[in-house]
């Protein structure tokens, strides 16, 4: 059976933080799939397309990794595929009781699926995409808090 782990995010737009933890957990798993899934409390920034497309570019020479988007409950997506891990990053104590609490309600929906958290490397500790998201409204250069794949129009 294969090891297959969902990194669910908005990635909006992915960053440095996100590959690493990704390229960091690809000894863990056969196949990660890097899954956009709708979340109705977020509006996104950049279209659906642009951020799978930014995606792709990032992790391009990585066959084991893919990318695809949901719109239901993480677990029925990860049952869907035949996944049975979940990955999250975790940047600090802040995210790291945020994640629990979502990891617990997800073993009650669904105990077979385990969720698996890896922190961040320090250098990544303040990246996350809300504040890519801010520096980009107010003109700011943000290329070193995302992928060298990502080329973001000035005019965002």
């Amino acid at each position: 059976m294969k090891k297959i782990a969902v990194f669910p995010g908005s990635f909006d737009p992915i960053t440095k933080g996100h590959e690493s933890v990704i390229l960091r957990s690809l000894p863990l798993f056969d196949k990660i799939v890097v899954a956009i899934g709708e979340n109705s409390q977020k509006n996104s920034m950049f279209s659906l397309e642009q951020r799978m497309e930014w995606i792709r570019q990032t992790f391009k020479d990585y066959p084991q990794i893919e990318v695809d988007f949901y719109d239901c409950l993480t677990v029925d997506y990860c049952k869907q595929i035949g996944a049975r891990y979940i990955l999250r990053g975790l940047r600090n104590s802040v995210d790291f009781q945020y994640e629990r609490n979502i990891a617990l309600v997800n073993n009650d929906l669904c105990p077979e699926i385990e969720t698996l958290f890896l922190p961040t490397k320090p250098e990544h500790t303040s990246f996350n995409s809300s504040f890519v998201r801010e520096i980009l409204k107010y003109g700011g250069d943000v290329s070193k808090f995302v992928p060298s794949a990502i080329k973001i129009p000035e005019n965002q």
